[in-house]
This record gives C-alpha cells, sequence and structure tokens, in this order.
C-alpha cells in the first residue's frame, strides 16, 4: 500500500473506516437474514426486539446529553436523537417538528439496515419488533410513561418509506399502546433547513468518520451476545459463523478497495487482514514461516467489555475471515487457535 502524508493520509484512513462499516453492516442485515430463512420468522422478530431493546437502554440516555438534547421537550428530544444519531451512522433520515408534543421521524428509501435486495426478505413482523424494541421504550427510559411512538409507514409492506411520530399524550400509556400504527396518516415534507445539526466545533470530520465506523461495528456488538442468548452457545455459533462466512465471501471486493487491496496469494491476505485489524483499533503482529503466516491479534475492540460476552461470540471473527479469504483467493487457508474465545487469537493463514 502507497504511504501518503498529511490530508491523504486521513482521507486513506477514513476510506478504510468506512470499509470496516460497510462489512459491519452487511454483516448485520445478513445475520437478521438468516434468522428468518434458518429459524423463521417469530425467532427473528424476537431476535431483532432483542437487539433494539438492548441498544436503547444503553445508548438513548447517553445519547442524549452527547447530542445535547436533554434540554428538549420527550417528544422533540427522542425524534431528534433519531434524526442525528441515525445521521452520523449515514442512515437517510428525516426530522419534522410538529408541536413540544408532537414530532416526525422519517426513514426514506433506501432502507439502511434492509440494504439493497435484502429488503425483499424480510417479514413486516422483524421490522416492527425494530420499533418495539426501540421507539416504544423511549418514554419509559425518559420516565415520562405519556410518551409513544405513532407508525404510519413500514418500507418492508410496499410503503415509501419508515415513518411515523412521537407524540406526548394526556395520560399515562399501557404497554401495548407504547407502539401503534395509522397507515392513513402522511408524514409533513421534510424541509433540511429546519432540521437539527450537530456543532461543528465538538463533532469535526475525523470524530464524525470514526463514528460512521463505529455506529455499524455497534450492530454486530450487540447482536452477537444476544443472538447467544437466545438460541445457546452451540445453534449461535453456527449462525454467527455461517453469516460472517457469507457476508466475507461477497463483499471481499468491496471492502479490499478501500484498503488498495485486491485478490490474490495467502501473503495478500495477511496484509490485507492487519490492514482490517488496524482499522478496526486492534493490536496485531505478524510472523511469516515457510510461505505461512501467524497472525497474533492482542485486542478484539468489537467485544471489549461486554459484561455477558461468550467465546461463541468469536465465530463472528472467524466465519468473516474464512469467507474474506475465500474471496481473496482459492486455497487459502484461515484458522484459529487458541479456540478459547478471548484474546489473544493467533490466526494462522497459509
Amino acid at each position: 500500500m502507497t504511504e501518503v502524508t498529511g490530508g491523504s493520509t486521513d482521507e486513506a484512513k477514513w476510506l478504510r473506516w468506512r470499509s470496516v462499516a460497510n462489512l459491519y453492516h452487511a454483516y448485520f442485515t445478513g445475520l437478521i437474514l438468516t434468522v428468518v430463512t434458518r429459524r423463521g420468522t417469530a425467532d427473528a422478530a424476537e431476535f431483532v426486539f432483542r437487539v433494539f431493546r438492548r441498544q436503547q437502554q444503553e445508548r438513548f440516555l447517553p445519547g442524549l446529553k452527547k447530542l445535547g438534547l436533554s434540554h428538549l421537550p420527550p417528544a422533540v428530544a427522542a425524534a431528534q436523537y433519531h434524526y442525528l444519531s441515525n445521521w452520523i451512522g449515514g442512515v437517510s433520515v428525516e426530522y419534522m417538528y410538529e408541536t413540544d408534543r408532537k414530532a416526525w421521524i422519517r426513514y426514506p428509501p433506501p432502507r439502511w439496515i434492509w440494504r439493497g435486495t435484502a429488503i425483499c426478505g424480510v417479514p413486516g413482523e422483524v421490522s416492527r419488533a425494530m420499533l418495539r424494541g426501540w421507539h416504544a421504550n423511549n418514554g419509559v427510559s425518559l420516565g415520562n410513561p405519556n410518551l409513544g411512538f405513532v407508525c404510519t409507514k413500514q418500507s418492508v409492506e410496499g410503503q415509501d418509506g419508515l415513518e411515523g411520530y412521537y407524540c406526548e399524550y394526556d395520560h399515562a400509556l399501557e404497554i401495548d399502546q407504547r407502539l401503534v400504527f395509522a397507515q392513513h396518516l402522511e408524514a409533513p415534507i421534510f424541509d433540511p433547513a429546519t432540521a437539527p445539526a450537530l456543532p461543528v466545533a465538538s463533532w469535526p470530520k475525523p470524530r464524525l468518520e470514526k463514528a460512521y465506523r463505529n455506529y455499524a461495528m455497534e450492530y454486530v456488538r450487540t447482536a452477537a451476545p444476544v443472538m447467544v442468548q437466545l438460541f445457546g452457545p452451540e445453534d449461535a455459533g453456527y449462525l454467527l459463523h455461517l453469516t460472517g462466512k457469507l457476508i466475507g465471501m461477497q463483499y471481499f471486493d468491496e471492502v479490499a478497495r478501500g484498503f488498495s487491496a485486491g485478490r490474490g496469494t495467502a501473503k495478500d491476505f495477511a496484509a490485507f487482514l492487519c490492514a482490517l485489524f488496524e482499522a478496526q483499533d486492534d493490536a496485531v503482529g505478524i510472523n511469516e514461516s515457510g510461505g505461512a503466516f501467524e497472525i497474533r491479534q492482542q485486542t478484539w475492540k468489537l467485544m471489549a467489555d461486554v459484561a455477558d460476552y461468550h467465546p461463541a461470540c468469536a465465530r463472528v471473527m472467524e466465519g468473516l475471515f474464512e469467507g474474506l479469504a475465500a474471496g481473496c483467493g482459492r486455497y487459502i487457508n484461515v484458522g484459529m487457535r487458541p479456540a478459547a474465545g478471548t484474546p489473544p487469537f493467533l490466526w494462522s493463514i497459509g
């Protein structure tokens, strides 16, 4: 890879970060489809519900503070949070203020989460589970039992986006009232000039680029332990590994372009994998012996500090690296030892 300096160095680094984001974005979408096709709609909906509820409980209130939204009325704060946090992650999103007690959020096509043709394989029940997991729980997190979410469209059902509004009612809501559907309603037209914006001083370009990368990775960080809890280590490990291998094979060319890499030999793949680790903020070292390579992975930032981490989560990497190796070239073998599921990992490539 050619060494560059100054602004070109930053641009090259950000391109690698975006390539990492694309890989994990594809993995998360693929994981949902794997559950849909291997375990059925009900299991997929439960999985999606748990992933989004976990993220909501971990990220919503800290995110409000980080984005400077905590002082706003509950409906407005919730809607602006979804607008800004998703915008940072590269999601197509719109925000429309109506009153202090009613604010809209809309995700126009193309939908980020159901990437490309994947949208054709997502049942409506799975899409609704995402809303139940996150949007319906914001009022609870804010200590406001009057706040609910009204969904007016769902793109997976053939409508022109996912949209709805946060509404603060005059009374406390029961659990089944926190998310309701009103498909006869239509969101107002989005006016970018009235949308909230991040302060440039506290959100410079490097921070935005890293946040873009982390947005996609965070979904996998959340999904892997949820998968193990829901389906057990053996079944979850199989699904995590299978998804990784499929996605790695499909996306090697796209991801490798961001690293100025391409198809080749085991040596080429070892160099690519080291660069991928670096772009994920993981520390590695590499040794070569007789045409075979060993990469010692010292850290795995993706799963660092996950309290309920299980060794089966490491099958995310096993699958991805096997798939990426297959995309790089035939007969490139990748193996992990010891198979303890925690760093340091030793990866053999030959």
